[in-house]
């Protein structure tokens, strides 16, 4: 039986042939999108754009001159970088604030990690008593709000002279970060596998060149992501700043735009508090984009493993 034949025969039992099933596929319209594939787009939108407004409003706010900060206008007409020259003329000392931002952010994060990452790997690898309850205690302790130990820390801080520096913001921002830290990396460490361990012990590595060696590269996708999110909660913290810190020369940013004055005692500088304020979420906005894909894979590859 020749080729000839074979297409005869299809013919005849009226199959198509492959391009002529191709052309049929490619003429069939496209299913149509229904009204409940519209309403998702449509209430992304509007989540999407309550999110996003009042960054927004703060950039459009932050290039108006003083004289036009209280237009209403979709995009400043004309634009001026006034705020953004008067938040950093000297007077503010707002550069200095977001110096003593990075060092007490920083700081408490590498700590954070440091305690978190021994604290996490107990919980998950060791067995003792009442884990799951010492466990429940540590993100128990992060749930209590600022304002509570404010007054008692002022106190205690007073008395020891740690008022206006550094370590007066620190260690309490570790008592909110420590937990974090430990939460996160306890859950992502219960899922990595024993089996490699193990194996490092067998071929003669002690359990502590197994945990350097071997579980802390597995883990650092979720180390990484404890690290962002640590840094972001100490960046943006305010109250304990606020409280413990009165000389300018130590106040971090958050605590400097607060205390903004205008050309008069009664005049607030909204231009520059927006301009400070788009100074401060830039850098955190560009840093979740770039690691955006990190803090994902930390976030979910303890459940993939």
């Amino acid at each position: 039986m020749t080729i000839s034949d074979l297409r005869n025969a299809a013919a005849d039992s009226g199959a198509p042939s492959a391009p002529t099933a191709a052309a049929a596929a490619a003429g069939q319209p496209k299913a149509k999108r229904t009204w409940r594939s519209y309403s998702v787009y449509a209430g992304l939108a509007l989540i999407f754009a309550y999110c996003l407004a009042p960054f927004y409003w703060m950039i459009v706010s932050s290039l108006r001159r003083t004289a036009d900060i209280f237009d209403n206008t979709l995009l400043p007409a004309p634009f001026s970088l006034e705020n953004y020259v008067k938040v950093f003329d000297g007077s503010t000392m707002f550069g200095q604030a977001l110096l003593n931002s990075l060092i007490v952010a920083g700081t408490t994060t590498v700590f954070a990690l440091v305690l978190g990452v021994f604290a996490a790997y107990a919980i998950s690898r060791l067995n003792f008593r009442f884990k799951s309850v010492i466990l429940g205690v540590i993100i128990a302790t992060s749930m209590f709000p600022g304002i509570s130990v404010v007054v008692p820390l002022l106190r205690l801080f007073t008395d020891i002279g740690w008022i206006n520096t550094y370590q007066a913001m620190i260690v309490p921002n570790l008592s909110f970060a420590i937990p974090l830290a430990v939460w996160n990396l306890t859950t992502f460490m219960k899922q990595l596998p024993f089996d490699l361990e193990e194996a490092a012990m067998i071929d003669g590595c002690t359990k502590w060149q197994a945990f350097r060696k071997v579980l802390l590269p597995l883990a650092a996708p979720g180390v990484f992501t404890t690290a962002i999110l640590t840094f972001i909660h100490s960046w943006n913290e305010f109250i304990i700043a606020l409280s413990m810190i009165n000389n300018p020369a130590v106040q971090t940013a958050t605590v400097a735009i607060s205390k903004f004055t205008g050309a008069t005692e009664f005049q607030a500088p909204f231009g520059e508090q927006m301009a400070a304020g788009v100074i401060v979420t830039v850098p955190l906005v560009i840093m979740v984009l770039v690691f955006q894909r990190r803090i994902v894979e930390g976030l979910t590859a303890g459940a993939g493993k």
